[in-house]
């Protein structure tokens, strides 16, 4: 038998994280796949927040030297669509990074339009982009792809600096959401 509904892993790790964190935050999931893949509400369900939710597979364990797994977190790509994100009705995309060495889970928590402006800075302007988020173990996420390998050797050593590819400010900030819900 064959399930009418399911959701992936990304979306039950974003929903289950606001359900424990987020108090008075309402989760939903819309029944038809719309690039919207959970609504959020306050108590009143007068106030919404709409995500898209992106998830990746953790590369830093099966792909990355020993250097990187003594001081990155989490390793993660995606492939994102230039026109999904110039047309994207959520209000927020979440990317999910969890992190197979420590069990735990990281999110990066940006407005389409910022995550598009930052990725033509950074990549140039294409139909597809592929992206990797990096976080290290001090807490900051870095934009990794196209860079050669000493500047990921600086990344890892937290000495590296980029302020078009620093994506910290957006790591684990809930607090934008919060704002617009309560």
């Amino acid at each position: 038998m064959k399930p009418i509904f399911t959701i992936h892993a990304g979306e039950y790790l974003v929903g289950s994280h606001i359900e424990t964190r987020l108090k008075g935050v309402k989760v939903w999931i819309p029944s038809k796949d719309t690039g919207v893949d959970l609504l959020l509400t306050d108590q009143d369900v007068k106030k919404t927040v709409s995500i898209q939710v992106k998830f990746s597979k953790d590369f830093l364990v099966t792909n990355m030297e020993d250097l990187f797994q003594r001081n990155l977190s989490s390793c993660c790509w995606w492939t994102l669509n230039r026109e999904k994100l110039e047309k994207s009705e959520a209000d927020y995309w979440i990317f999910v990074l969890y992190t197979f060495n420590h069990k735990n889970t990281h999110f990066v928590i940006i407005k389409p339009a910022i995550l598009l402006n930052l990725l033509d800075k950074i990549h140039g302007k294409q139909k597809l982009f592929n992206s990797y988020l990096w976080v290290t173990e001090k807490n900051k996420c870095w934009e990794a792809r196209g860079l050669k390998k000493q500047d990921h050797m600086l990344i890892a050593e937290h000495r590296y600096s980029n302020d078009d590819r620093d994506f910290t400010k957006f790591l684990n900030n809930w607090d934008q959401i919060t704002k617009e819900i309560y």
